[in-house]
C-alpha cells in the first residue's frame, strides 16, 4: 500500500511529476515528487508491491527454482523453468496493479507521473537469469532482485509511464550536476523534504526521491 501525504490546498494541476523507484525484495520504495514554482515537493512516499503475502513464488521465483531438482545434465529442469515463468507472471501483474493504484492516487491530486526513475545497478549484463541463479547459491538473490526491476518495467509499460534508468552508484554525481547543488546541499534539501513525509524516510526513500528529482529536472 502507498501512503499519501497531505496536500496543502487544492492543486488544479501538477505540471511536473516524477516517480522514483528503488527495488528491494518483494517490491520497491516509491517516491512521487512534483516541481511546483521551481521547488520539489514529495506527494507520495510508499511501496509498490511485486509479490503477494504468503506467495513465495512471486517473492523469490529464482530462489524457488534453484532449490528444485535439476535435469540429468545439471541444468534447470522444465519444472523449474515453468515455476520461474509463473512467478514472473505473478510479479508483473501485481506490480501493474500496484502502480495503477498509485497513478490513480496522483491523478486525484491533479497530475500523474510523466516519468519513472528506476534505480539500477551494474548487474544488468545478466540475461539468462535462471542459469545465472543456478551457478552459485548467492546468485539466486541477485536474479530475484533483477526480476523485481523487470516487473517494475512491465508495470510502467502497462500504465504508459516512461522509464528512465539511473545507475544508483553514480546518482550522487549526476544529481549534483543536474540540480546544480553540492552533495551537502542535496542532503539538506532531502532532510527538509522528509520532515513532511510519513515515516520511514531512510536512505532508500532518499535515493528514490533524488532519482525522481533528477529525472524531472532534466525535463524542464
Amino acid at each position: 500500500m502507498t501512503k499519501s501525504l497531505p496536500l496543502a490546498g487544492q492543486v488544479a494541476l501538477i505540471p511536473l511529476t516524477a516517480l522514483g523507484l528503488r527495488a528491494h525484495k518483494g517490491g520497491a520504495v516509491a517516491v512521487a515528487l512534483a516541481i511546483e514554482a521551481g521547488e520539489p515537493r514529495v506527494l507520495v512516499s510508499g511501496t509498490l508491491e511485486t509479490s503477494a503475502a504468503g506467495d513465495r513464488l512471486s517473492l523469490e521465483p529464482y530462489r524457488v527454482a534453484a532449490e528444485m531438482p535439476r535435469d540429468p545434465q545439471g541444468q534447470a529442469s522444465a519444472e523449474a523453468a515453468a515455476a520461474v515463468a509463473e512467478g514472473r507472471r505473478r510479479q508483473d501483474q501485481i506490480a501493474a496493479g500496484s502502480l495503477q493504484g498509485l497513478v490513480r492516487q496522483l491523478e486525484d491530486a491533479g497530475g500523474s507521473p510523466v516519468v519513472a526513475a528506476l534505480l539500477v545497478n551494474r548487474a544488468g549484463w545478466v540475461t539468462d537469469l535462471l542459469s545465472y541463479s543456478l551457478a552459485w547459491p548467492e546468485h539466486a538473490a541477485v536474479a530475484d532482485g533483477l526480476a523485481v526491476r523487470e516487473a517494475l518495467r512491465f508495470a510502467c509499460g502497462q500504465c504508459a509511464v516512461e522509464v528512465a534508468e539511473l545507475d544508483e552508484k553514480s546518482l550522487p554525481e549526476l544529481a549534483s550536476k543536474t540540480l546544480g547543488l553540492s552533495g551537502d546541499e542535496i542532503d539538506a534539501r532531502l532532510k527538509a523534504l522528509g520532515e513532511a513525509v510519513a515515516r520511514p524516510w531512510r536512505k532508500e526513500q532518499k535515493l528514490a526521491c533524488v532519482a525522481a528529482w533528477v529525472a524531472i529536472a532534466g525535463r524542464r
